[in-house]
């Protein structure tokens, strides 16, 4: 290879990359940052809201049985199950 060649081959190469530095003002990548919304998050957020129950499988009622314990026993019940090392601690997986 000769040296015109290969000075046109690193020149081609270099242009090349100097395109691909570039590509991102070329192709709009920089459009979020110039967009200026009209609506407040507050109507967002409601419109949201709202859109939730018209998901699938959304269900507002639940049909579990009520609890029978109160707080104290529970957390008792919890305590309990600490001291008897039956609750798992860490990442286990």
């Amino acid at each position: 290879m000769n040296t015109t060649a290969r000075t046109l081959s690193i020149a081609a190469v270099a242009a090349f990359a100097s395109l691909g530095a570039q590509a991102n003002d070329l192709y709009g990548t920089d459009f979020e940052a110039s967009f200026q919304s009209t609506r407040t998050r507050a109507e967002v957020r409601a419109e949201a809201a709202q859109a939730v129950t018209q998901f699938k499988n959304f269900v507002v009622e639940s049909k579990a049985a009520p609890s029978t314990l109160d707080r104290a026993s529970v957390r008792e019940q919890a305590v309990q199950a600490a001291r008897l090392r039956q609750i798992a601690v860490g990442n286990r997986s």
